[in-house]
């Protein structure tokens, strides 16, 4: 795989920093077909010749449209993108939350009510059919491919639809340190991202989910690339205050004014 310079040192800075990989780690890759998660796993297919430790990989896709027949077309089109490559994939079914399930009517799908239910209830199949999987497979580790833009896009999110101030983290230790989430690209921008899929002639499948763009995430996009576009650095700025928390200015015990 061909890894800009760049790239390289910006995985190899978080990997350290996080402690993300150590010898004898068996990690399950999260392949969404999206072009990050496509970038995560033939990146660290490549780091696997030249890191000093030994760490085994396997791919998996959490098939959200698999039915009695088998495997979706998104899904297969995933598993022929990484067969290019020679990289095996491994597909396991979970059923995609319907409008009608989520809020017990027709309500349209546009509906921001409806979005928020349709999203949390499909993350949240798919992390748990993850979970199971990595028990399943005895892999100790789970690799995401988000990215900092996610990162930042995240706080934003939570921060103005939540109320609380957090985001994702590079690294998260769960179950009591049986299972653990690691993120090798959090230092790496999407536009970077983009362009070693350029380079290595990756191609994102087009998702298959019936919302597209219309989401809270796409909304919050935008934001941040307007924010970006007006205050020159503020994106670097963002990044960094995401590590440098003042919490002696910020209210205690959840308090605000009413």
């Amino acid at each position: 795989m061909r890894l800009p310079d760049k790239t390289n040192r910006l995985v190899g800075q978080a990997m350290h920093d996080y402690g993300m990989l150590a010898n004898g780690d068996r990690v399950l890759v999260a392949v969404s077909g999206g072009v990050d998660s496509l970038v995560l796993v033939h990146l660290l297919h490549a780091w696997q010749r030249k890191a000093p430790i030994s760490y085994q990989l396997v791919a998996v896709h959490v098939d959200m449209d698999a039915s009695e027949q088998g495997p979706s077309a998104f899904a297969c089109a995933i598993r022929a993108q990484l067969a290019k490559n020679g990289l095996e994939l491994s597909i396991v079914a979970a059923k995609r939350p319907s409008v009608r399930t989520v809020v017990g009517s027709d309500t349209d799908a546009t509906g921001e009510r409806v979005q928020a239910g349709v999203c949390f209830a499909c993350a949240r199949s798919r992390r748990l059919r993850l979970f199971a999987e990595a028990r399943h497979l005895a892999c100790n580790k789970i690799a995401f491919g988000h990215h900092q833009d996610d990162l930042i896009e995240t706080f934003l999110l939570n921060l103005t639809c939540a109320g609380n101030i957090s985001t994702m983290r590079p690294r998260q230790d769960l179950f009591e340190g049986r299972l653990t989430l690691i993120r090798p690209l959090a230092y790496v921008e999407k536009q970077d991202i983009e362009q070693v899929a350029l380079i290595n002639g990756l191609e994102a499948i087009p998702s298959s989910c019936p919302l597209g763009e219309r989401t809270r995430r796409n909304d919050i996009r935008h934001l941040a690339a307007e924010i970006y576009k007006r205050i020159p650095g503020s994106k670097k700025n963002m990044f960094a205050a995401l590590g440098n928390v003042r919490k002696a200015y910020l209210l205690s015990n959840g308090r605000v004014a009413r």
